[in-house]
Parts: structure tokens; sequence; C-alpha cells
């Protein structure tokens, strides 16, 4: 029995045949093309809506019909089927059952009552509309009445509500049950992953105060490519030609930003460049990164059992990693002592190394580093630790969500080594902005410092072509007085 299966039969308590019976299962795509839009996208007033006098009456038909459902479904008949093959030998009975069952006053919205009911019975339940809507890039569910979503950077109510706190924490038990996890009030914090890979973290009473919470951070279906961000304003055309080279060349890369700042988005990217014929290793926490190369291990952490055992850090990782003779080593994100192992691998011979981490300025980002190596628990010297940074790091990008919601690169940086105790930096792009236009949207321009990177000579020797930085510093010389100038933040 599969898990979407397996749920269902825990969900019901028995089991019996289903009535109706459907003539041919439906296309998946068809199913897809019947599904409504986003609550929040159409306000409930796509086809079949109903009105909000009905509403209540409607949820409260549905919650009936579904358990009704739950009743005559016989799981036998559908054990090991796929997900999408479960959904459409399913739909023409349900879409049978709703049609003998619903009441006169509905009779328009037969279609969304049998799409309202799949979702209950496979998917996600009110989540489910929100999760086929492309344009949203994360659902926070903070109790059963609110459930906030990210579109272009921007936070709002969506207007979708769970029935009562026991609807919302099956849809969660239903998460977690398809990764072979669980959540209860021995261990009430969880992370998981849906299957289109989006990254889930739940956490429930008694440590959410205010019923269970949900955040699902949702990825595009397609990693963007360079172009994508170049037409964003994230960079410039020379910068991804400086950040190719730096790939290309090896060269050890730190993305750092903070929460929604696209560091994954920009990890990808990079990763992007890096040749067919290098065998690379992603270390992650939860399975993100999507490369496209063919010679590519990928391996994941597993948290401790209910018993407090068998768990796999990032650390037992990123040990093991170095005896699968890797070319690159990918880390999703360094949180820990496991930045003690990546600078290590950085110094022994695993150049073009990527990593990134939470910081909100390149300055801050070595700091981060500092701390994160101190919590291995090796009794370093703060100058040695400083020290292996300098030498094993060479760029940091930094990543910024800005106050109108759009994603930037603020500053390509170089790391140059030490004087005395102190890691010496440079600028090589900037982002400068200012926000005094209506509606508050940031206006500003990438521009080069006139800087020539200190790692350039490396990578000339692996073959890689560089942006003319002196003539970028002319070029931008020459635009000044028709620009406005002020630094973003001021």
């Amino acid at each position: 029995m599969n898990e979407t299966t397996k749920s269902l039969s825990e969900e019901s308590g028995f089991m019996s045949r289903l009535g109706a019976k459907g003539k041919a299962p439906e296309a998946k795509a068809k199913q897809e093309k019947a599904a409504p839009a986003a609550a929040g996208a159409d306000g409930g007033q796509g086809p079949g809506a109903v009105p909000a006098s009905l509403r209540q009456r409607w949820e409260d038909l549905k919650e009936e019909l579904h358990g009704e459902l739950l009743g005559r479904l016989n799981f036998d008949e559908v054990e090991g089927l796929a997900e999408h093959e479960l959904a459409d030998r399913l739909r023409p009975s349900i879409h049978q059952f709703v049609v003998e069952n619903l009441p006169s006053e509905f009779g328009e919205s037969t279609t969304r009552m049998v799409d309202e009911l799949m979702d209950e019975l496979l998917g996600l339940g009110p989540m489910e509309p929100l999760l086929r809507n492309e344009s949203i890039s994360e659902i926070m569910v903070n109790g059963k009445d609110n459930v906030y979503i990210e579109q272009k950077g921007k936070l709002v109510l969506s207007g979708v509500k769970f029935r009562d706190e026991g609807h919302l924490r099956r849809i969660i038990d239903r998460i977690v049950t398809r990764v072979g996890r669980r959540v209860d009030e021995s261990t009430p914090m969880v992370d998981a992953r849906l299957h289109d890979g989006s990254r889930v973290n739940a956490i429930i009473p008694p440590l959410a105060l205010d019923g269970s919470s949900l955040t699902v951070r949702r990825f595009p279906k397609h990693a963007l490519k360079p172009e994508d961000l170049i037409k964003f304003g994230s960079v410039t055309p020379d910068m991804i030609t400086f950040l190719k080279a730096c790939v290309g060349g090896a060269a050890n890369v730190v993305v750092s930003g903070g929460t929604g700042s696209g560091k994954t988005t920009l990890l990808n990217m990079l990763s992007g460049f890096i040749g067919n014929d290098e065998r690379i290793i992603t270390i992650e926490d939860s399975a993100e990164l999507r490369l496209q190369q063919e010679h590519v291990v990928r391996l994941e952490t597993r948290p401790p059992n209910v018993e407090g055992k068998g768990e796999v850090s990032m650390r037992d990782l990123l040990k093991n990693t170095l005896r699968m003779r890797p070319d690159r080593i990918i880390v999703g994100e360094c949180r820990s002592g496991e930045a003690l192992d990546m600078l290590q691998a950085m110094n022994t011979g695993h150049d073009g190394s990527l990593t990134t981490l939470h910081a909100n300025t390149p300055r801050d980002a070595v700091s981060r580093l500092g701390v994160m190596v101190a919590m291995a628990g090796m009794d370093l010297p703060e100058k040695a630790i400083r020290a292996q940074i300098a030498s094993a790091v060479h760029i940091i990008v930094q990543a910024a969500r800005l106050m109108d919601g759009s994603r930037r690169v603020t500053h390509i940086t170089e790391i140059t080594g030490m004087e005395g105790e102190t890691v010496t930096m440079q600028d090589i792009y900037v982002f400068e902005g200012h926000s005094d236009t209506p509606g508050g949207k940031i206006q500003g321009k990438h521009r080069a410092t006139g800087i020539r990177p200190k790692v350039s000579d490396k990578l000339i020797a692996h073959g890689q072509t560089l942006p003319n930085f002196d003539a970028d510093l002319a070029a931008e010389k020459a635009k000044e007085p028709q620009q406005k100038k002020s630094s973003w933040g001021d």
C-alpha cells in the first residue's frame, strides 16, 4: 500500500466498495485543467463559485460527503497505484457520487465540489489550489484561520481556511507520513518535503501556542537561468561573466543572504557553470538543488528517530564525501560546525566548492563563518580560524530581498587575505539603490568598482574569460553626471 492510500486508510477506519463505478479513467491533464484557481487568486469567484451566503453550508456538506466517501472507499482495489493513477481511477466514481448527492442549489458547482473532494482525499486539502499556483513562492499557515502566501516578494492573506485544528493536523500528518516521519507531542517539530521538492516545516502545540503552524517553501519548476536573473535586474551580464569564470576556474564561492533572499536560486544557477565532466556531490538538510549535470551524487541528512538514534548530520556526510573522490562539493547551507569541515575541504585540494549561509553583508558572512567553525567544538584560536577562512574562500556573493520584494545581488566581494588578525576584503561589484519613487519601488544600478580581483590569475590559468573591469569603471564614470547617486538604506 503506497503512502497516499495508507494515510487515507488510516483516516477512514474501515473499507468497503465505492457504490458508483466510473466507466473510464480521465486523463491527469483534464483533472488539472478542471482544478480551481488558487484561493486568493480568484477570491472564490472562479468556475462554479459558491455565493458567500452559502459558503458555510457548502463546507459542512463537503465535510459530510468526505466522511461518506472515506467510508465507501475500497483501498484493496487501488493498492500499489501511483498517485496520479489513483486520482484517475477515483475521479469518475467521485464525480458520479457528487452528482447523486449534491443538492440542487449547488448544481452548477458540481465540478468544484469534485475538485475539492479530490484535494481532501488525495492532496493537501485547501492548500492544493495554492500549490497549483506557480506564482506563489511560500505558504505560511498560522493556525486554522490564517494562511498567508508570498507572491512576487509580497506577503498577502490568502483567504484559505481549515475547518478546525483537527483538519489542519490531518493535512500535516499526511505530509510527514509520505516521507516516513511523524509529528506528535513527543516530537512537535518536523522538516519534510513535498513530491515536487517544496520544503516543509511544521510545528504543533504545545510549542505552537495558537494552533499548528505549517510553512511551505516552494521552488520554480524550472531552475532560473542566468538570463532570467539578468532580466529581473538581479545581476548584470558582466557579473554573470565574472561568476561563470569563478565557478569554471574552481574558485571557492560562498553565497550569503537573509531568509528569502534567493540564496538557493543563486546556488542552483552557479552550479550550472560546472562542467559535465566533473563529479559533483551535493549535501543538504532537505534536498532543494536541481543540478542538470550527469555525474551528480545527492546526499541528504537524516534526523534522529523517536529514540534519539540514527541521526546522520551534515558533518557526517561531509567527512564521508571526502572519501568519494569529489571534483566539486556543494553544501546546500552551512549552519553549524560543518563549516569547519567545509573550510578544511577547500584548503586541502577541493577547489571550486560552493555553499550558502545566513548573513546580511559580506563582512557579516566572514564573522558568521568564524562563529560556525567555533561551534565544531575544536579549541582553535580566533586568528587561526580567520586564517582558514582567508585562505579557503575566494568570493562572497551577497544576496538581499529589498523593501519592494525584489531580489538583488548587492555585492560580489573578494577575500584578499589577512592584515594582522583581520580578514581583508574588496568589493568587485556593488548595487546602489534608492526608494524615492512612487510606491516605494527600489531603483538603482549595479556598479563595477574597477578593482581587478586577485583571483583573476587563477581564473585565467583555468582558461576562463573575465570582463574588462577597468572599462566598466570608465563607462560608469562617464554616466555619473546623468545618474542620481544614492545608496539604498541610508
